[in-house]
């Protein structure tokens, strides 16, 4: 596919909205047809979902972009491989997470999801009301569950996926995502339970700046990938 030479839109809101009514399916096909500055709608429109996800797995804000990046330019080289038996938004999340989990394995071997052992220790109630936002006193908490339960956490609690979407998502049985789901409800009621499940959505927030810079290194790398493939 041919990519645009485009620059991040100067009003992101705007574009955002004036797609707002448009499914990701169909503007995946007028990108199949060469609108290829469409691309920046889906970005910017996964942007939160993404980096929740990869920042869940990877623990690390800058690696979570990374993870982010390659995983747009990934789904763009494969959008003629998008068949739409499952929701773009899902395909989408699926090539991050297998891009998150890669670079986690190239750090260290995988334990058994499974064995995953409950944290000895989490933050005590001082620590956590010396945070002056909620969102950045669950975040802690969050990254301390077992590795086998954080994605599923942010998925199905704070991105609000169903159980049977957090499993395609995941790669993983619709049970297994229940299970862990509900395992890491249990790990978190030990001290949060009330003020985590009141107000979950600030958990790993994706701000507009994260999202312009997101964003303009992908448009950058599709358009020297363009430039590279002209010179051949």
């Amino acid at each position: 596919m041919k990519a645009t030479h485009a620059l991040p839109s100067s009003d992101p809101l705007a574009l955002t909205r004036a797609w707002e009514g448009t499914s990701d399916e169909a503007i995946v096909e007028r990108l199949r047809r060469g609108e290829t500055a469409l691309f920046e709608v889906l970005m910017r429109r996964h942007n939160q979902r993404l980096f929740r996800v990869a920042r869940s797995i990877v623990r690390n804000d800058d690696e979570a972009e990374d993870v982010m990046q390659e995983a747009y330019v990934q789904a763009f080289a494969k959008l003629e491989q998008f068949e739409q038996r499952a929701r773009f938004s899902t395909w989408l999340t699926r090539i991050a997470v297998h891009e998150a989990l890669a670079r986690v394995r190239r750090r260290r071997p995988l334990a058994d999801p499974d064995d995953a052992a409950l944290p000895c220790s989490m933050l005590n109630p001082e620590d956590a009301a010396s945070h002056n936002e909620l969102g950045r006193m669950l975040e802690p908490l969050v990254d301390a569950l077992p590795e086998a339960f954080r994605a599923v956490f942010v998925l199905r609690a704070v991105e609000g996926l169903s159980p049977a979407e957090v499993a395609d998502c995941l790669s993983i049985p619709e049970e297994t995502a229940r299970t862990r789901y509900f395992r890491a409800r249990r790990i978190l009621q030990l001290q949060v339970e009330q003020r985590l499940l009141a107000s979950p959505r600030r958990v790993y927030e994706f701000h507009l700046r994260r999202c312009d810079r997101v964003v303009a290194a992908v448009l950058a790398r599709l358009s020297a990938a363009d430039s590279g493939s002209d010179s051949r």
